[in-house]
């Protein structure tokens, strides 16, 4: 954990920037495998691990954003969990140690509620993601479950929002510490890719090992197919064989919690063709042109926009676009190309704060998400501010159904070669991934280089 001030001061600014009422942050619980005693990896829900520090089962954290009083409430254990799990603090040790004064159980938890509750005290709370929060929030508030959705706090969102989009020192550190740990990860996926036969498996496998190696999980799960043009490819049945590219988009978490995010596509065998190193540096040449143009007061969907023309320009060498191609991209022909957005916020959530709702973070009332395929996508559009840590992903796939779809509706003809387009439909897809952080002037790349020009990482697989 962070130093006992970091939390204090997090949840102090908390209660700055909601005006009244209480604020409930509920804490994840175990959740079952296929029987009770059997049970899915532990992953606590961010917003309380960013406020209350824990990574453990069933503690709650409540502010009095009035009277500044904090709570935190918990079971305490017994002999069993002792016996099975090993002596751990008191909730009333676990609290001092966040500077927090006020401890409880989940009875006391209750009857505090029940006198805000009645007393017509407002209780602000995010939009829990799992159906046992759903339940517990509903009951605790006396709430129809159904309804329990529809009374989130868009004012704590907000405050939340604010804070962890600005990430501080400490956690530009956690997150290059997650981004050393995916720098193995994909630099052995590209010395496993080398040699043909290998199960896409294996690959995956060895990828999640060297994540909980590292001291902690895949911050998602492992994308790693040589169906690219699958943009969530989780299926890693196929063996790989020459001819086709890999996309590795993978990345862990460590210890405190904190996400990297890398994508990296590389030829089977270890050397590009003429045609995958022709899309291969189209996509480049639009990653690359990323952090030249990201500082702050940018929105970030004008950035994805220069980069989607840029990838234009490149498929247009090719012979794959035609016309005037910053009116392609106006048209939303490249959506055809690009179906995904240019990026995401990063953080305690490899999306970071997605539980919140896409538009209160990557958008605001001055930058309104597009309706334009592709575009539309995009997770961060809003302006980029000093600390926004962020994916700089660019890619090109060739899906056939929408290939198929697109020409017999003859969209954006104008600007397609389907002629050319044709030939590629057996090709998958190609994805670029690093993460930036946004600093005063410009922004840098955080973690150690992993290689991504065809000299490279030709030159890696080689080893």
């Amino acid at each position: 954990m962070f130093s006992k001030d970091t939390y204090v001061q997090r949840r102090k600014q908390l209660c700055k920037d909601v005006e009244k009422g209480l604020i409930l942050i509920v804490g994840n619980s175990d959740v079952s495998f296929n029987y009770p005693a059997n049970q899915y990896t532990f992953r606590q829900d961010s917003t309380f691990r960013y406020f209350f520090g824990y990574d453990i089962q069933g503690l709650i954290g409540v502010i009095d954003v009035e009277s500044g009083e904090e709570y935190l409430f918990g079971e305490e254990v017994d002999m069993d969990d002792i016996i099975w799990t090993g002596p751990i603090p008191s909730i009333s040790e676990r609290a001092e140690a966040i500077g927090v004064k006020n401890t409880g159980n989940i009875k006391d938890l209750r009857n505090l509620m029940d006198k805000s509750v009645f007393a017509g005290r407002k209780v602000h709370y995010v939009p829990p993601y799992r159906a046992e929060n759903v339940e517990f929030i509903a009951d605790i508030l006396h709430l129809d479950y159904r309804f329990v959705q529809a009374y989130v706090s868009t004012e704590l969102i907000a405050a939340c929002v604010k804070q962890r989009s600005i990430k501080s020192e400490e956690e530009i550190v956690e997150i290059e510490k997650a981004l050393d740990t995916a720098y193995t990860m994909h630099t052995t996926m590209m010395h496993m890719a080398a040699k043909e036969g290998t199960y896409e498996y294996q690959i995956a496998g060895t990828m999640e090992g060297i994540a909980l190696a590292g001291g902690g999980p895949v911050s998602f799960p492992i994308i790693l197919t040589t169906h690219g043009e699958i943009l969530h490819g989780h299926d890693h049945s196929l063996q790989i064989k020459k001819g086709r590219m890999i996309v590795s988009d993978a990345g862990c978490e460590n210890p405190m919690g904190y996400c990297s995010d890398i994508t990296r596509s590389v030829p089977v065998g270890g050397k590009f063709d003429a045609r995958q190193k022709a899309i291969y540096e189209a996509v480049l040449s639009a990653q690359l042109l990323v952090p030249t143009l990201s500082k702050p007061g940018i929105k970030y969907s004008e950035i994805h926009l220069a980069a989607v023309e840029q990838l234009g320009r490149a498929l247009k060498e090719i012979g794959l676009m035609k016309g005037d191609i910053h009116e392609a991209v106006m048209q939303g022909a490249m959506g055809m190309f690009m179906p995904h957005g240019l990026g995401h916020m990063m953080g305690l959530d490899v999306h970071d704060m997605e539980n919140y709702g896409e538009n209160y973070v990557g958008y605001d009332k001055k930058n309104v998400r597009s309706t334009q395929f592709g575009l539309a996508s995009l997770r961060l559009g809003r302006e980029l501010q000093e600390g926004f840590v962020l994916t700089d992903e660019p890619g090109c796939y060739f899906v056939p159904a929408l290939i198929d779809q697109w020409k017999a509706e003859k969209k954006c003809a104008d600007f397609i070669n389907y002629t050319e387009v044709e030939k590629f439909k057996d090709f998958g897809g190609i994805r670029i991934e690093d993460d930036l952080l946004i600093t005063k002037d410009g922004c840098r790349f955080l973690g150690k280089y992993i290689p991504k020009t065809v000299e490279e990482i030709e030159n890696e697989m080689a080893k």
